[in-house]
């Protein structure tokens, strides 16, 4: 099992990696992004949110704490569905339909995270770790 749990931590850790280094690496772009959405200091949200997104996906990928960086990555998930893909508020079909497919992309990540939240709390097989988890609910 822990093969399979380390390939999944490869994978799932990936996007948030990925995404971390666009964030980071466009943020003027991304800020003009968030502020169209209204997000309140959107530079400043756009560096918060990469740093988090690098932090918490190589805390997955490593397994350096990797039941609280799944944590981080729901409560970066949640409010991102909300705030950035509120599909609820468009009239164009193909931009409503688009950010529909965003928010549910958010939320199943997220519960995708949660789950890997409870292997890291639940489970002793994780594959290769750099440390224990952070909680321990065995």
């Amino acid at each position: 099992m822990s093969l399979l749990v380390l390939i999944g931590r490869i994978l799932f850790s990936a996007l948030f990696i990925g995404a971390a280094i666009g964030h980071l690496s466009a943020a003027k772009d991304t800020a003009r992004y968030a502020a169209s959405r209204a997000v309140p200091s959107p530079l400043l949200a756009v560096y918060a949110s990469g740093v988090a997104m690098l932090a918490a996906g190589a805390s997955v990928l490593l397994g350096a704490w990797g039941d609280l960086g799944s944590l981080v990555l729901v409560v970066f998930l949640v409010p991102t569905a909300f705030l950035m893909h509120a599909f609820w508020k468009e009239t164009d079909a193909e931009t409503k339909q688009h950010e529909m497919i965003h928010f549910n992309k958010d939320l199943a990540l997220a519960g995708a995270a949660l789950v890997f939240f409870a292997v890291f709390a639940y489970t002793a097989d994780l594959g290769l770790t750099l440390t224990e988890p952070a909680f321990t609910l065995r």
